[in-house]
């Protein structure tokens, strides 16, 4: 499989970079762009990875007022930013509306590393089988006025993520923590379920991916939301993905939340199964929807 580009990675690394460049020279956003031709609003949204600088003329203007005269250096970040400036590969599929935060997740989560995440109210997209992803979406039609167009992208979007878990070519380490009750949770009918259970197993039993059971009956500690936390290597800031009440997310990297959301997995792991009892878990929950 060949390699997906990685814009995305390439922003957010600009950006650090900026960032860190800028605060050396001891400059606010606003004195760094007195009289460049974009605003303190562009540039801190370069920095957070959001936006790319697509003109080299801005960035060489950018690392001249942060005193950064050195060509090699200077040209390394320019080639980061033309690289940046590239499609990401989920452009294409960018035809119906999505929350606003979800591209850059899409970005972050396509270069991610490693990627530790919690679902209490349904299976986690990254397992979710074709046929348990629309008609999850389908079932809440009615209610979001999904359009059969916005249905159909959603799904090619989660079954293209899933792609990462399976490549040969360096996948994405998977750590996951599925609620009992989510997986109890019918979407579609019998046979729907079945298969997903089973690709469940399937995926859980790759050596890349872990998959934790929180039992129902659990007395431990328990979010009532889910989250993904996404490791960009040593080189990155980390970040995490929350979604809320209404389809919308937030996806941050502030240190203070990165390291809350850490602890709130930790003590998760500390109250769900071993990852050795999943597989004699969803044989269980597979016949008990069997029956």
């Amino acid at each position: 499989m060949v390699a997906r580009p990685r814009p995305t990675t390439r922003r957010i690394e600009l950006g650090h970079e900026l960032r860190i460049l800028r605060r050396r020279a001891g400059l606010t956003l606003e004195e760094a762009v007195k009289g460049l031709p974009f605003s303190e609003t562009k540039l801190q949204r370069v920095e957070t990875g959001l936006q790319d600088l697509r003109n080299a003329g801005d960035l060489r203007k950018l690392l001249a007022r942060y005193g950064i005269d050195d060509e090699e250096a200077v040209d390394k970040l320019v080639e980061i930013q033309r690289t940046a400036s590239r499609q990401d590969w989920w452009t294409p599929y960018m035809v119906a509306p999505m929350a606003p935060a979800m591209p850059r997740f899409l970005g972050v989560e396509s270069s991610a590393q490693a990627i530790r995440a919690f679902h209490p109210t349904c299976v986690l997209g990254l397992f979710q089988t074709e046929a348990y992803a629309r008609a999850l979406h389908e079932s809440a039609k009615p209610i979001e006025e999904f359009t059969t167009e916005f249905i159909d992208t959603a799904v090619a979007i989660r079954m293209a993520r899933k792609e990462r878990l399976v490549s040969a070519d360096d996948p994405v380490k998977l750590w996951a923590i599925l609620y009992e009750p989510a997986l109890r949770y019918i979407v579609g009918d019998e046979r729907v379920m079945r298969d997903q259970y089973e690709e469940i197993a399937r995926l859980a039993s790759l050596d890349n991916v872990t998959v934790q059971i929180l039992p129902q009956s659990v007395r431990g500690y328990l979010s009532l939301s889910d989250f993904t936390l996404l490791d960009l290597g040593a080189s990155l800031p980390a970040a995490v993905q929350v979604d809320f009440a209404g389809a919308s997310m937030s996806l941050t990297d502030k240190p203070r939340e990165i390291g809350r959301f850490t602890r709130m997995f930790e003590a998760l792991t500390r109250s769900a199964l071993p990852s050795e009892a999943t597989p004699e878990f969803l044989q269980q929950l597979t016949r008990g929807i069997s029956t």
